[in-house]
């Protein structure tokens, strides 16, 4: 059943005189996407993309940027709900609560995007990696927190991906309670009160990371192709001179096979202009996804577009600028997804991308 359908029946058709109600969902992933789609497996075969020869990714484990004043990215990412977990001369690295060792990594310098860094499943998936053409040596992380190896290899865009391994994780630390709620008949929430604390949305860990691409078709092929990165989603133009249409955005995942995995955690679309488009971070649920808007339009700083809900990956999401001028974001309660989740194709449109929030601004995708 299309999700067209779904909601006719959530939602039945009313009087003319009448608008119908607000109404959401938790639905089945065939209900949810597009009937405009193809099995993974079935994508994968017509790109002849071959999975025993990409290096095998397992998780997303932290950013990297370069930032002219670090003691004010200091207290940006403070604000933001991270804390620092080691500082050395001209660097900086951030941790969340979750188990990463940090999930920021911040050095001295002219304002520079380094890339995000990705965990590979054994230090043979380094080396195969390091065989990239364009790949760096594997590099001794002695330096960072948890130590590991690392290889940093340059897309077809001149982006730095960097694959990670041996790191040792830290002790996650203690998750916020999960609140009960009371709707109109069930209450399960007797004689408790709701109370709230002031102060930044804690992050959790690193969830996405996402690219202006000059080649679209190119950096598909790149990441798909070396890594096992795989589309959960594609968002196409209408391409009156080819007679049909043209992919120009693609949300991908880490493919774990039957392992359920984010929704997606590396994302690109076409642009006039290669550049980072942002990085988000996960916190724990709704209210303190607005508590940390609040602490953060007192302190100051600059909102992008939010608090509003997302229709791809279904995550609340909160975008700000930072103080050299990238864009980060939060985010909260965002889809899983399988080797089983089919891949889908929508149409490219501003109202596409949230079911609710602000209105998103023109410029956003640019």
């Amino acid at each position: 059943m299309a999700f067209e359908e779904l909601q006719e029946k959530i939602t039945p058709n009313q009087s003319s005189r009448e608008a119908s109600p607000a109404r959401g969902a938790s639905v089945p992933q065939d209900a949810a996407i597009p009937s405009n789609r193809m099995s993974l497996r079935e994508w994968q075969a017509s790109q002849n993309i071959d999975r025993d020869v990409q290096v095998k990714i397992t998780k997303l484990s932290h950013m990297r940027y370069q930032h002219p004043d670090l003691a004010e990215i200091t207290t940006f990412l403070r604000d933001f709900g991270m804390s620092v977990a080691q500082k050395a001369e001209g660097k900086r690295w951030f941790k969340g609560y979750g188990t990463d060792q940090y999930v920021y990594y911040a050095q001295e310098g002219e304002k520079k995007f380094l890339g995000g860094a990705f965990e590979v499943e054994s230090y043979a998936e380094l080396e195969k990696a390091a065989k990239i053409p364009g790949a760096s040596a594997i590099q001794d992380l002695h330096d960072a927190p948890g130590g590991g190896h690392m290889v940093t290899i340059l897309d077809p865009d001149n982006f730095p991906i960097n694959l990670l391994y041996g790191q040792t994780p830290q002790a996650a630390g203690p998750i916020p309670p999960i609140l009960q709620t009371n709707y109109e008949v069930q209450k399960p929430r007797i004689a408790t009160f709701q109370r709230f604390s002031p102060g930044p949305a804690a992050v959790h860990k690193l969830g996405h990371y996402g690219l202006c691409v000059t080649n679209f078709p190119a950096q598909l092929a790149f990441y798909t192709r070396h890594f096992n990165l795989a589309p959960t989603d594609f968002l196409f133009v209408d391409d009156d001179a080819q007679g049909g249409r043209k992919d120009v955005a693609a949300f991908l995942h880490i493919d774990l096979g039957p392992a359920y995995t984010d929704h997606h955690t590396f994302f690109m679309s076409s642009n006039p202009t290669a550049h980072v488009h942002h990085c988000s971070f996960e916190v724990h649920d709704f209210d303190s996804q607005n508590l940390g808007h609040e602490w953060l339009a007192k302190k100051g700083y600059r909102s992008v577009w939010g608090v509003g809900r997302h229709i791809l990956g279904s995550q609340l999401f909160d975008y700000w600028w930072d103080t050299s001028g990238n864009m980060v974001e939060h985010y909260a309660d965002g889809d899983l997804v399988s080797e089983e989740t089919p891949v889908g194709w929508g149409e490219a449109r501003h109202e596409s991308l949230a079911v609710w929030g602000p209105e998103c601004p023109k410029w956003f995708l640019d």
